[in-house]
């Protein structure tokens, strides 16, 4: 059974390039935070995000549910905390504010928690991007102030729930950077390791990475009317995430399960602010990072059982809960339990778990879970598992609906990126945002940089087009296009942009969006061969009817529809504004009417879903139509066109009644 275990797991977690819907969730959600700027419409003053957690940690995607939220840390630019005793720094990346206030790290009482003295303020140099250091008076420490302590629900994250049930919760936490590595983890880069890991490259670029320091104070302190808000905790996630990334899949998936587990069995609970200390997903990290440090390659990899694995780290863990040891890997003289934990049942109930009951349980209550996300064939099938032949026959069924499932993944997470960027975009786009947004699409797929680029573009063009050019919509297209590969349009863009008149300003930047479309399209279509056929020139259709080439637009209308009536997936084009321009007076009518009746469709949230779209079918047939009749066609090519039209009026029906089913 712990075969079948092993086999199961190694062959539904997926590894990278996988990108989901979460992905560009997340993607979306840094660059919004980014988006964001001082209330006081500073523009330089905002805040620097970074993805952590579970979805910045894991490669590897299983089929059960392991980012349960979206963790962001989030500093200011115009903040940062240095080691006490080191100098103020002279130089600063680009990202930080011309003024900067510097905290000195100053120990208490408890290992791994801390406060921020004010030290210094930074100022930059106009002439050679220095910084110079003024000396403030001691003694005044950072606050995070007593309402941020009654507002916590996850440590010392922020928790916002999106009324759209298909996304995730996000927590998002306060921070202040640290550039360098911290005193207080200074014996962690140099300890003696027996098995090279992680080795030295890794060490090097955790150490130049610096740290962070979070506001939350430690229990025993909480309570206490001066630590309970100027008490700081010292974070290492940059640290972990570095870490988890370079653990074998094999490390990876074994991280997963026992969260799961420890989860599932009620071992464990959020960390809580006030109560007994409970067992969290940061022990069971503790407890892997150290196996990863301790233990030999061939113990995780010669005669792979998982279960194994996991029945040792388990017991391992009871010996610590035990003994109220866990000792934080990075801090040498920090122990992660103390005598508030209530663990003593569950240090009882894991020395006696062994590989058959394990095995037995990961059959019922995993195996079993994902056979429910499958067809309900599987589910019958995993119904009748008491033999070894027949789990093994259901497991291979599992794994197979597993394999052809994956595309759809993808697909949603285009789906997501295509309504949600179009939305969002618009709200407070700017030059720091853009760096935000490329980078974070690089990130999980690169394609999708060429959508972004292409909706920039176009939400430039339209403000132009209203209110003429400025520095501000300039600098976009130059960070836009600088990011982007296509560097002709880049060169051609900085070569003429001061000698172009606003309309051929306007259509520079439609053209430029409409290649960079044209191009995603193509891009997209190549993974779909497959599955569905994309259609690649909808767009291109579009800008040759809004050029009056009625001809071209005719033609690949013509060829678009034939192709989409025997698709089975269909993609849309937003009807908002920065794809309105794109298209002609009638379906501007229609999408302002559409609004009037149905006001779901004016909330433009961030990675909502409530607006107004036309699919890639609807729209062909419209621009098909609108060509024959300005071209003066015969009413024979018309009755044509109508039978087109009835047809896909069928085919509308029929995946409404399947949308269930699919």
């Amino acid at each position: 059974m712990s075969k079948i275990v092993t086999a199961f797991l190694l062959n539904t977690c997926r590894l990278r390039p996988c990108t989901s819907r979460v992905d560009v969730q997340a993607a979306i959600l840094c660059a919004s935070f980014a988006t964001d700027h001082h209330p006081k419409d500073e523009k330089e003053i905002g805040l620097i995000p970074l993805i952590t957690g579970s979805m910045a940690e894991f490669y590897v995607k299983p089929m059960l549910p392991h980012v349960g939220d979206i963790d962001l840390m989030v500093h200011h630019n115009t903040q940062l905390a240095i080691p006490r005793g080191h100098p103020p720094p002279t130089q600063l990346s680009a990202e930080f504010h011309n003024y900067v206030q510097v905290f000195e790290i100053i120990d208490s009482h408890l290992p791994g928690y801390v406060y921020l003295e004010l030290c210094y303020l930074l100022t930059e140099c106009i002439d050679d991007d220095k910084y110079n250091a003024v000396e403030y008076d001691r003694d005044k420490y950072l606050s995070y102030g007593t309402n941020h302590q009654t507002n916590l629900t996850h440590g010392p994250a922020m928790c916002h729930r999106s009324p759209d049930p298909n996304l995730l919760p996000n927590d998002a936490v306060r921070c202040v950077r640290c550039l360098s590595w911290l005193t207080q983890a200074a014996a962690w880069p140099t300890r003696h390791r027996n098995y090279d890991w992680p080795d030295s490259a890794t060490l090097d670029r955790i150490v130049s990475n610096g740290c962070d320091v979070v506001p939350v104070a430690h229990r025993q302190c909480r309570q206490d009317e001066w630590m309970g808000k100027s008490q700081w905790r010292l974070s290492f996630s940059r640290a972990e995430i570095v870490l988890i990334n370079s653990w074998m899949p094999v490390q990876q998936i074994v991280y997963h399960v026992l969260r799961y587990f420890i989860k599932t069995e009620g071992l464990t609970d959020s960390a809580d602010n006030t109560g007994t200390g409970t067992l969290s997903n940061y022990h069971i990290k503790t407890l892997i990072l150290w196996a990863c440090e301790l233990k030999p390659r061939s113990w995780w990899t010669e005669n792979l059982n998982l279960v194994r694995i996991c029945v040792e780290l388990l017991n391992t863990l009871s010996v610590w809960l035990t003994d109220t040891r866990c000792p934080h890997y990075f801090v040498s003289n920090c122990n992660l339990l103390d005598n508030s934990f209530n663990v003593g049942s569950v240090a009882s109930k894991l020395i006696s778990i062994d590989e058959e009951y394990l095995s037995r349980w990961f059959v019922n209550n995993y195996i079993g879970q994902c056979a429910q996300l499958c067809s309900s064939y599987i589910v019958r099938l995993f119904c009748d598992v008491n033999t070894s032949m027949k789990l093994q026959n259901a497991v291979s069924e599992i794994v197979r609906w597993r394999l052809n499932n994956s595309f759809y993944d993808w697909l949603h997470a285009v789906d997501l990126v295509e309504s949600a960027i179009p939305a969002v975009l618009p709200l407070a786009l700017n030059v720091r945002s853009c760096g935000c947004w490329m980078k974070e699409f690089a990130k999980v797929d690169k394609r999708f940089c060429l959508y972004f680029a292409a909706v920039a573009l176009l939400h430039v063009a339209r403000r132009t087009s209203g209110n003429g050019s400025s520095d501000d919509l300039m600098d976009i297209v130059e960070t836009v296009l600088g990011h982007n590969a296509n560097n002709s349009w880049s060169v051609l863009f900085s070569a003429h942009k001061n000698e172009l008149s606003t309309s051929e300003l306007v259509e520079l930047l439609q053209k430029s969006a409409v290649e960079h479309l044209i191009t995603y399209r193509q891009l997209v279509a190549r993974d779909c061969g497959s599955v569905t056929m994309i259609i690649t020139t909808d767009f291109e259709a579009m800008y040759a009817y809004k050029r009056g080439d009625y001809q071209r637009c005719l033609q690949l209308s013509t060829q678009n529809v034939r192709t989409l009536l025997c698709a089975r997936l269909w993609c849309n084009v937003p009807l908002l504004p920065e794809f309105l321009q794109l298209l002609d007076d009638d379906i501007v009518f229609l999408t302002a009417l559409t609004v009037i009746v149905n006001p779901e469709c004016r909330k433009v949230k961030t990675v909502n879903r409530a607006y107004t779209c036309i699919n890639q079918l609807t729209l062909s047939l419209y621009l098909m139509t609108q060509c024959q009749l300005k071209l003066h066609h015969s009413v024979t090519s018309l009755a044509q066109t109508l039978h087109y039209i009835e047809v896909a009026q069928d085919l509308a029906v029929v995946f409404l009644l399947l949308r269930p089913a699919l």
